[in-house]
Formats: structure tokens, sequence, C-alpha cells
């Protein structure tokens, strides 16, 4: 399973009219494409970052609709005022309980085998014992080095209550892989339609 990350830094008075966006034109759109499973949207209020991920059954579907969705991120950069950058990723972890309210996101540059491995083996038990987890996900882009880690929770008191916890797993993760985090952001989850089946 893969997934193409657009990442936008915009205003953060346009960010209702970001998500109407992708409500009425992106996710419409993506769910006609052949191997697509699915569209979410991160925002932060606050600052206007945000994340719209799409997730796709095979690299190959996500290359082939890569120029077909380029004026459609355009529109999106367009919309929410932003700069804008595209990602690529393999998903590697994807273990979901109920449906969430906002995310913490983790990005850790290491050994991506052994991130993965921490991840699946270490970290997931433990989160599950967490009040308010709903799900965790790794993406990780192997020209890179670079992973994400994402966790969602079923409300804002939940995501806070678990900030200690999430650093100590993290630095563990960054550890256990020798590497390092790079940067850490929560946001609301704005829209989410992903249908990536359980990876875990």
């Amino acid at each position: 399973m893969y997934a193409r990350s657009s990442t936008f830094h915009g205003n953060p008075a346009k960010i209702d009219a970001g998500i109407k966006f992708v409500e009425a034109e992106a996710a419409p759109t993506l769910s006609k494409m052949e191997g697509c499973l699915g569209l979410s949207l991160l925002v932060d209020r606050a600052t206007g970052y945000c994340i719209a991920t799409s997730s796709w059954e095979t690299e190959e579907a996500m290359t082939a609709s890569d120029a077909m969705l380029r004026p459609m991120r355009d529109r999106g950069r367009d919309v929410l005022g932003a700069s804008m950058q595209v990602d690529s990723w393999e998903i590697v972890v994807m273990h979901r309980t109920h449906h969430a309210a906002c995310c913490r996101a983790s990005w850790l540059e290491g050994d991506l085998d052994a991130m993965t491995e921490t991840f699946r083996v270490a970290l997931l038990p433990r989160l599950e014992e967490m009040d308010g987890f709903c799900s965790a996900s790794l993406l990780v882009d192997r020209a890179t080095g670079l992973g994400c880690a994402t966790t969602a929770w079923e409300s804002h008191d939940a995501m806070v209550a678990s900030r200690a916890m999430a650093d100590e797993m993290r630095e563990r993760a960054a550890t256990e892989s020798s590497g390092v985090v790079v940067e850490v952001h929560e946001f609301d989850l704005a829209y989410a339609h992903l249908h990536v089946p359980e990876m875990a």
C-alpha cells in the first residue's frame, strides 16, 4: 500500500474553504480513480498547516494518477493561499480501533526497517492501552530514510494527556533506528475517509 501527501502552509483564515474543497472536489474525484483507497485531511487552524493524504493499492496506481491530480493539487494550494510540498510514501503499518478527532504526526529519520519493527512490536501494544487512542500508522520514504508516524485520538484532551508517553515512545523509536526526530505536530482531523486495510 502507498500514499501521497500534499503539505500546505497556508492562510489560517482559509482553512474552512480548504476543507470544503476537499469534501466537494478532491474526494469525489479521487473516489473515481482506479486503485485509490481514500483521502484524509489534517489541519492546524492556528497556523494554516494542512496535510492531505491519498492512499493507493499499488505504487503503479499512485504514479499513474499523478499527472491527472496535479491541477487539483494546484487548485487546493490556491484555495488555501499556501505553499505546497508533495511526497510519496510506502504504508508499512496501519491499525485502527475507532474514529478520531485529532492526530499527532511525528517525522523521524533513521533505519526504516528497525523503526518499523519497533513501532509494530513495541509501541503499538502500549498505544492500545492509552485512554482515547483510536489509530496509528507508519509511512516510510525509503529513498530519503524518512518515516512519518501518526497517532489519532478521540479528543484533544486525550491527545494532550498522551504527550509525555508519546515523547518517550518517539525517542525510543529514534534510538532503536539509530535516527533522529525531525518534527512533531498536532492537528485536527478534518476529513477521514481512508480505507487502507489493517497492516499491524
